[in-house]
């Protein structure tokens, strides 16, 4: 995720964050406070496994070696931005807008709080690793000097590189979580082709394709997916209309799939 930093410097960061996203059509404005706490550790360890399979899987990592933290866990109703604005002023707060949440309920709240997180912790991390040197206060016996830290923090990230961890996290959805990151992705997608981010929009497109190409047919969620990554008006409302279709279906509510449809027949007519 590109978090857009409306106060603060991305390259510099201050190691502490107001985080907010908005609802879709701006109706309501969530929030989460980002710290970077000084002790390495992985929040995965301490989750009940219910809240785990809310969370993405590279939230939970530990490669970076840092503990960023969303507290609260879940975006919370706030006022409004300007009440944030404020806040961050006087508390010398970075400031980042996440974007939209195109589906509102409690997993995704969970799930896009833990990865704007996460995204503000890497932005932390290149920035730490500019620091200069320290010198070791260990004794030589040790082994332990300030440039192994940063040696071994690197190797972590870089073994991990290897690993295609969304792949492996994609694998173990089940079709309903799939559903749940595909409207998570939606909302990236549209704020990327908002702002004209190219590399964001690439790297949500090809996930995004990946994860429509993985469920069954009668979802439609190619269709879905094209409609979200289309700069046409009417994409962001025919990609909520193909969402709701595949909720529909999955919860065998079939009485209520005619109306969208026809809804999708109209929207595409007038393309």
């Amino acid at each position: 995720m590109d978090l857009r930093f409306e106060r603060g410097d991305p390259h510099e960061p201050h190691g502490h964050a107001i985080l907010f996203a908005r609802t879709s059509g701006g109706a309501r404005i969530l929030a989460t406070y980002c710290v970077i706490l000084p002790i390495q550790f992985s929040i995965g360890k301490y989750l009940p496994p219910m809240l785990v399979g809310q969370i993405p899987l590279e939230a939970m990592s530990s490669e970076n070696n840092l503990s960023a933290m969303p507290i609260p866990p879940m975006l919370e109703d706030v006022p409004g931005v300007e009440m944030l604005r404020q806040l961050a002023e006087q508390r010398d707060d970075d400031l980042c807008d996440m974007g939209t949440l195109l589906i509102d309920d409690e997993s995704q709240r969970l799930a896009y709080a833990a990865e704007a997180c996460a995204s503000y912790g890497q932005a932390y991390l290149r920035y730490q690793q500019r620091w200069p040197e320290l010198p070791s206060s260990a004794s030589p016996s040790s082994g332990f000097t300030g440039r192994t830290t940063v040696t071994e923090s690197t190797d972590a990230a870089s073994s991990l590189d290897d690993i295609d961890i969304d792949a492996v996290a994609d694998s173990m959805l089940s079709e309903r979580d799939r559903l749940s990151e595909i409207a998570r992705l939606i909302s990236q997608a549209r704020y990327a082709l908002d702002v004209n981010d190219q590399r964001q929009l690439a790297e949500v497109s090809a996930r995004l394709k990946r994860l429509a190409s993985s469920l069954p047919e009668k979802y439609r969620a190619d269709q879905l997916a094209s409609a979200a990554l289309s700069r046409d008006s009417s994409g962001p409302q025919l990609a909520a209309l193909y969402l709701q279709r595949a909720y529909k279906l999955l919860d065998e509510d079939y009485i209520n799939i005619p109306p969208i449809e026809q809804q999708i027949r109209e929207l595409r007519g007038q393309e």
